[in-house]
């Protein structure tokens, strides 16, 4: 009797440790792509300025990308923005990007070749608006542009489009009425004081660019309020993904003294195109929700990717194997 009982509690032991183990098998079956091996290639990857936040987001899902996808290759290349990786996609000289809502909106409205093919993967982020000028500057508005030296972007960035919309809605002839620079965040934070008198810049909180000047000198933001918001949604078009808001004072610390400042924000979405593969496409979309932790800790505006608003990546529709990501993790 005594020699029966621990084999029978072994054997107990063992039937649920196997039990457990088929449990947590089909857990993971569930929820990643067992069995399967991972998709391999190249894709091409546009990101933008080597000082914003597109870039570094893209090196960071390099990264993860190769701990899940080790035979996938991704080639960064750099862009002027937006407007320039919109038009990659679609016209097959990139296969991912990101890029903000409004350009997407702005490339279709103007029949763009391959805008239809265009597809979203995700929603990441938001980009705000930043309107930077010296600490003693005499511009405390829009309107105190009129005859200075303003830096609105790379020509095909999404800078320059967000800023033209913002100057006209002030009433700024962007051509006519101020000295515009075609600086971004690469060169225009180098300059402000000296060569410019204030520069544009519209990316996620904070942007390195800004954060790596704002501790070695300082700088002031420029207000943009509600009611020249609602001016630039009066311009039509794209507009209607501008949406007001406040940056919030923990953006920039030493800059902002515990204060918020008023302006304007819009969504960046991760796209693609319809052709790429339905599977690289839902690894990719896990991957881009898994890695959020890991890559916020670093591109802070990572830390809003949730799967909860991914999904909405208007004006695009899904693409097909990002569908199939968000119906597996659906409650």
């Amino acid at each position: 009797m005594s020699t029966l009982l621990p084999r029978i509690g072994r054997r107990r032991a063992v039937q649920a440790a196997v039990a457990a183990a088929v449990a947590l098998g089909l857990l993971l079956w569930w929820l990643l792509p067992l069995g399967e091996k991972p998709p391999s290639g190249t894709i091409r990857f546009s990101t933008g300025t080597q000082a914003g936040v597109y870039h570094e987001y893209g090196e960071r899902l390099r990264a993860e990308l190769a701990k899940d996808m080790p035979d996938l290759k991704v080639e960064l290349r750099p862009s002027a923005g937006s407007q320039e990786n919109v038009r990659r996609v679609a016209t097959g000289e990139a296969d991912l990007t990101i890029a903000a809502a409004d350009a997407v909106e702005t490339y279709a409205l103007e029949d763009g070749p391959g805008a239809d093919r265009l597809r979203g993967v995700a929603r990441l982020y938001d980009d705000y608006v930043q309107l930077v000028v010296p600490p003693d500057s005499d511009i405390e508005s829009v309107a105190d542009l009129r005859g200075k030296r303003v830096a609105i972007g790379l020509p095909h960035s999404g800078v320059r489009l967000i800023a033209t919309q913002v100057l006209e809605a002030a009433g700024i002839d962007p051509e006519k009425d101020i000295t515009p620079r075609s600086d971004g965040i690469d060169t225009g934070p180098k300059l402000l004081g000296r060569d410019l008198d204030a520069f544009f810049w519209s990316g996620g909180l904070p942007t390195g660019g800004l954060k790596d000047i704002a501790e070695t000198s300082t700088f002031r933001f420029v207000p943009i309020d509600e009611d020249l918001v609602a001016k630039v949604h009066a311009q039509g078009g794209a507009t209607r993904y501008y949406r007001a808001t406040n940056m919030p004072e923990s953006a920039y610390r030493t800059i902002q003294n515990g204060s918020t400042v008023p302006t304007m924000a819009v969504a960046n979405v991760l796209v693609t195109r319809d052709d790429l593969d339905p599977r690289l496409a839902e690894w990719l979309t896990r991957t881009v929700l898994d890695s959020r932790d890991g890559i916020g800790a670093h591109v802070h505006s990572a830390q809003l990717v949730d799967v909860r608003t991914a999904i909405y990546t208007d004006p695009l529709p899904l693409h097909e194997g990002a569908r199939r990501y968000y119906r597996s993790v659906k409650p």
